[in-house]
């Protein structure tokens, strides 16, 4: 890992000069022409085939998982292999046990330090990252902590003086630890951002960029997402040594097993009497529904109770620990409808979920793939429904166009689909 060039981190232009060519990205950075990124080609069809250890494994097999999919064939080994890794990836496809795996395989259990550092925009999503360390890691005795902002900082501080081998945290706590040096990096060797186009957006790449200036030169780095924008690649070349890219291509990642509709429901203020007309749809399974503000949640989370109809909502206005109890509730099942902002759009797992509400449109085309991922997870199927006011024409338009997709209009029996 380079660092001479981090000077220029947080004033980059957006580029559009990478393309993927063949089993190449080619760009010239400073008109040296240089090749530098390089795809993968090798795939492994079992994880037995991995060179895992065999602990590994065993947790990999108790997890729940039989068959690699199309991500974990190809993106485990390099990681394996200690090589800079680019994984883009459609939702749900098992991108967390791909760079999960690569950081415990590569660990010295022995060494009672932080190894790895894995960094995530949202605390759900850290915590749901540490989740899958921790179940995969249940026979190798590894020590993972997620570091994440609205907790105790004595208690972090506390069991970070204790050793643990892995941190996975929001970049907002994650510095303060490493600020505090409660959180040593003289031996960390991986550093890996998950969603990393939001990682590298305006709100994260000052963070980001002094959490770097913080660690060893000497870094095996590893950057994931479902969608991977040129100006992202751009900023990820800085820090990156020589990685291998391993993608879906853009018009490629709609999500298998997830049907798309919209409802014309013509002005906002219909939105609601259509939303209480599907709401006995909804309770079949478990729902999600996204808006786009804060206030908006609030409002139609008292609307729907109003009108005697259970659903749970969060936000990240909200405490960390109101967020924990709900998420747990909507886990377990207990809880149906889920009323959320984006803030939770990249941190859901709920295998149950098989439905997804878009009240609002996002605001940006990339959003739509990480909200809709949220059902149809490992293969399921799910339905996505997408609100569609007479101004929303033209957003919707665009989400087709730009995952070359066609979003038909409900059907009467969508409640079959689900």
């Amino acid at each position: 890992m380079s660092l001479n060039d981090l000077s220029k981190f947080t004033n980059m232009k957006d580029t559009d000069s990478i393309q993927a060519t063949g089993s190449l990205l080619n760009f010239s950075p400073e008109g040296e022409g240089k090749e530098l990124y390089t795809t993968w080609e090798e795939v492994h069809d079992t994880f037995d085939s991995m060179g895992l250890q065999e602990n590994l494994l065993r947790g990999i097999y108790a997890y729940g998982f039989e068959n690699p999919s199309a991500i974990q064939q190809r993106g485990i080994v390099p990681f394996c292999r200690g090589l800079d890794v680019i994984q883009q990836a459609q939702s749900g496809t098992g991108k967390t046990a791909t760079f999960c795996s690569g950081i415990l395989q590569l660990l010295d259990y022995n060494l009672q330090h932080c190894q790895a550092l894995v960094l995530a925009p949202t605390r759900e999503l850290a915590q749901q990252i540490e989740k899958v360390m921790r179940a995969l890691a249940d026979y190798l005795e590894v020590k993972v902590h997620a570091c994440v902002g609205g907790t105790s900082i004595r208690e972090d501080l506390r069991i970070l003086q204790s050793g643990v081998q892995v941190v996975v945290g929001t970049p907002g706590r994650v510095y303060d630890m490493l600020n505090r040096r409660a959180l040593r990096s003289d031996y960390i060797k991986i550093f890996v951002l998950d969603e990393v186009d939001e990682m590298l957006s305006k709100g994260f790449e000052d963070k980001i960029h002094e959490i770097i200036q913080l660690l060893p030169q000497k870094l095996q780095v590893g950057v994931f997402s479902a969608t991977m924008p040129p100006e992202t690649l751009e900023i990820t070349r800085k820090f990156m040594t020589n990685p291998v890219w391993i993608l879906v291509k853009k018009d490629e990642l709609t999500l298998e097993g997830i049907k798309q509709f919209y409802i014309n429901v013509d002005k906002e203020e219909y939105k609601l009497h259509t939303l209480c007309d599907l709401y006995e749809t909804l309770a079949i399974t478990q729902s999600v529904i996204f808006i786009n503000t804060r206030r908006q949640v609030d409002w139609l989370t008292d609307q729907m109770r109003a009108r005697d109809h259970t659903v749970s909502a969060t936000h990240g206005e909200m405490n960390q620990n109101s967020r924990d109890i709900i998420m747990r509730e909507f886990r377990s099942g207990s809880s149906r409808v889920l009323i959320t902002t984006d803030l939770l759009a990249r941190g859901i797992d709920v295998q149950q979920v098989s439905l997804v509400i878009n009240y609002d449109l996002p605001t940006k085309p990339e959003k739509y793939l990480h909200r809709i991922g949220r059902s149809g997870r490992f293969g399921r199927k799910g339905v996505a429904i997408n609100f569609v006011t007479r101004s929303d024409k033209g957003a919707l338009m665009d989400i087709q166009k730009f995952y070359n997709i066609v979003i038909e209009e409900m059907p009467t029996n969508v409640a079959d689909l689900i």
